[in-house]
């Protein structure tokens, strides 16, 4: 779909547009009854979406599309050997993508939905252009219900990553001005206003029965 009829309103999405150097970005509430739609179409055509977690403002882009992580990462300034974890509407779909060993299974079944990413081995459903050279995989199945319904409407995963310039604090206002030029990559703000300050999700790396954890949040997992 051209990026034109976004721009012109071609759906009936209570939205407005910013300027962005020669670019529009659509911002819309999270309350608008249409915004999971409207997500749901932007990721479809290989755009950024800038979105409210239970953590911080995160930035989701279709895994399945090369060129929209090449967006994703330049709008981060992230190094593109660092590996980007995904989202996923429940378990169910994270075990299309990763192999949950008896004692990951535990800890979802615990901390899930929830500010908990594990890492577990990736199957080969993932595209090899996602995290290069990575056996693993971190998944993440967020508690934010806008976050469930985006990817579940989708049917498939996103990348789940916090929307920062790399290096710098998360955002919990959906505030564009710190990405400079690089704002432009962002196609659709879902505005959910300002959001409490939380520590980032817990990371842990589960390998059989042995677990590592490599960021601590507010999760402590045993």
């Amino acid at each position: 779909m051209d990026r034109a009829l976004f721009r012109a309103g071609f759906f009936c999405f209570c939205t407005y547009n910013v300027r962005i150097n020669d670019q529009f970005m659509k911002i819309v509430r999270i309350d608008d009854e249409n915004v999971v739609e409207l997500a749901k179409a932007i990721l479809q055509e290989g755009w950024v979406v800038m979105h409210p977690t239970e953590t911080c403002y995160g930035f989701a882009v279709d895994i399945f599309n090369e060129q929209a992580l090449t967006k994703l990462f330049k709008l981060k300034g992230r190094d593109f050997n660092k590996p980007v974890s995904i989202l996923v509407d429940g378990f169910g779909m994270a075990q299309d993508f990763g192999l949950f060993s008896e004692k990951a299974q535990q800890l979802a079944a615990q901390y899930w939905p929830g500010p908990l990413s594990i890492v577990v081995p990736r199957k080969k459903s993932l595209p090899e252009f996602l995290n290069p050279g990575e056996d693993f995989i971190s998944i993440r199945y967020s508690s934010d219900s806008f976050s469930e319904a985006m990817v579940s409407a989708l049917g498939k995963p996103v990348t789940t990553t916090s929307a920062n310039v790399t290096g710098e604090q998360p955002l919990y206002l959906p505030d564009v001005s710190v990405f400079g030029e690089n704002a432009e990559e962002i196609e659709l703000v879902v505005d959910g206003g300002e959001i409490s300050m939380n520590k980032p999700s817990t990371v842990v790396k589960v390998d059989g029965d042995l677990v590592e954890v490599l960021r601590q949040g507010d999760v402590l997992c045993e």
